[in-house]
């Protein structure tokens, strides 16, 4: 059983260069910047500590690894699309998402973060758009569902599932509320079937020679 409460602080990296050893398993969360990912994170963990929230969105620069035990990790991308920053730093958060996403051997999977009241956001579907294109497997989350009534969630998630009815093998779409905990059970079933797939006799890159 994986105990999501059991994870602590691994690392930070501001290049792919400074990540911990190819090796394991890690799920990535991605999202704007105004989707509330480190709430969800928190969530998820039981640790409203974790990775740090902030009133102004863009606050993450840097790819933040939670471990959760010694061959499985979260790991929390850099927002992107909202914050205020020069367009050099978003080109180079672009930059290093791309490359975490097609060089990183290790990740099972995308938690994709979308507010329900605005989903489907261009660069929501240009990373959803690339798992695709790179069979990676896709878990949309449709955060702050506590902000819409019943009908106007399911409408929201209608339309995202229709998006994407082509790829229904990898791509999952759920509704999610960090602030009330709804859904959790439904994201914490899909991670472990991602973990699932874990090889207790996998030894890091580089002690394989």
């Amino acid at each position: 059983m994986i105990s999501y409460r059991k994870a602590s602080f691994l690392t930070s990296a501001a290049k792919l260069q400074q990540l911990p050893p190819d090796f394991g398993f890690e799920v990535a969360f991605a999202g704007r910047s105004n989707a509330g990912k480190s709430s969800v994170l928190n969530c998820l963990t039981g640790n409203s500590r974790l990775a740090r929230t902030s009133k102004t969105p863009g606050r993450t620069q840097l790819i933040n690894l939670f471990s959760l035990d010694d061959e499985r990790r979260l790991v929390d991308l850099p927002g992107y699309g909202y914050a205020k920053v020069s367009r050099q730093i978003k080109q180079d958060w672009q930059a290093t998402l791309s490359a975490y996403l097609e060089e990183r051997e290790c990740l099972k999977g995308l938690v994709l973060l979308m507010d329900i009241r605005h989903p489907l956001k261009e660069a929501d579907q240009m990373l959803a758009q690339w798992c695709c294109a790179g069979v990676l497997p896709c878990h949309i989350l449709l955060n702050k569902s506590d902000k819409l009534k019943r009908n106007a969630q399911l409408t929201a998630l209608r339309q995202v599932k229709n998006a994407y009815k082509d790829f229904s093998e990898l791509v999952s779409v759920q509704t999610f509320s960090a602030t009330k905990g709804e859904g959790l059970k439904d994201l914490v079933d899909r991670l472990n079937s991602w973990y699932a797939e874990s090889n207790p006799e996998q030894t890091p890159n580089n002690e394989q020679e």
